[in-house]
């Protein structure tokens, strides 16, 4: 009885998955169901192509995390999305950037935290103060770490498996200065280790809300110092890549202001001006899809438009 029971939810689970396919407002989705991988678990990717995708020609690429939650709002938990296809399919018909394709990669629901949390600089803190973090919790029951941080095989997963794979049977042009990478909170703090970890295979990082506490608090919390330590020790050449970091002031952007600040710091100290590197405040903004959403024209611009480096 038992068996029978686990087929039939594993059958529910697999239609439901099924059933969320994004109905995005311009452009086509395809998605890669449960896409395997041998460093992280497996997960959907469903991958964006304007109106018009044609074979025949080659298409930037746009790698961004919580792909559950960019095309749709019927299919998230929320009932917010980012409307990536609205905002890249408009900029596209005005000619204001190049052609591109997302490529949005479901995050992993449990083990998302420790997917998204840059894994070196949690590392160079003391072990006794690593375990100290790893106990801490959410709620009385949910613990904030549901392993132990495994962000160096998310990037090998993006890197060695999925963009090969979307390389392979998407039309794209492959070179570093048209691929890039998104993210909002924890996205966004992947999104920053991605381009630090492999400044020659991404060309520029949106990073929304980035996330620097790495945990919900920010008394005696070493993470931010050893994040915007590795920052300062990691950070590519302004002459090949762009950021854009952005936050608002309102819920769990509240906390950001102030590493963000430090943040910029280095990046004016690297060189860093603004042909390559974008940070804007948006008072009010709170920390959701919606406010993303009012926003993202503005990295996608500043990534994808024309401006060569």
């Amino acid at each position: 009885m038992k068996q029978i029971f686990l087929l039939i939810f594993s059958i529910i689970l697999t239609h439901s998955m099924i059933a969320q396919l994004p109905v995005p407002s311009s452009g086509t989705i395809k998605r890669l169901e449960k896409f395997t991988s041998k460093y992280v678990d497996a997960r959907n990717v469903d991958v964006w192509l304007p109106d018009g995708y044609n074979s025949q020609q080659q298409y930037a690429v746009l790698y961004m995390h919580d792909g559950q939650m960019l095309f749709d709002a019927n299919t998230t938990w929320n009932k917010q999305d980012w409307g990536i296809d609205e905002i890249l399919g408009r900029l596209m018909k005005e000619k204001k950037i190049r052609n591109c394709i997302v490529v949005g990669i479901w995050n992993s629901d449990k083990n998302r935290h420790i997917d998204y949390f840059p894994q070196k600089p949690f590392e160079s803190l003391p072990i006794a103060k690593q375990h100290e973090l790893y106990l801490l919790k959410r709620s009385t029951s949910v613990p904030i770490f549901s392993g132990n941080i495994q962000s160096d095989n998310y990037l090998k997963f993006l890197v060695k498996e999925l963009k090969p794979y979307i390389d392979s049977n998407f039309s794209t042009l492959k070179d570093q200065q048209n691929t890039f990478i998104a993210g909002s909170s924890m996205g966004g703090l992947i999104s920053m280790y991605a381009i630090c970890e492999y400044p020659g295979v991404f060309g520029g990082a949106a990073c929304l809300s980035t996330h620097w506490p790495g945990i919900f608090t920010t008394i005696n919390n070493p993470i931010p110092a050893a994040f915007l330590h590795y920052f300062k020790t990691h950070l590519p050449s302004p002459g090949t890549h762009k950021f854009y970091f952005d936050h608002g002031s309102a819920t769990l952007d509240s906390m950001y202001k102030p590493f963000q600040l430090q943040a910029d710091a280095i990046m004016l100290h690297k060189g860093y001006n603004s042909s390559h590197w974008i940070s804007k405040e948006f008072v009010g903004d709170d920390h959701s899809e919606v406010s993303w959403r009012k926003r993202f024209n503005i990295p996608a611009f500043f990534l994808l438009g024309e401006t060569k480096f």
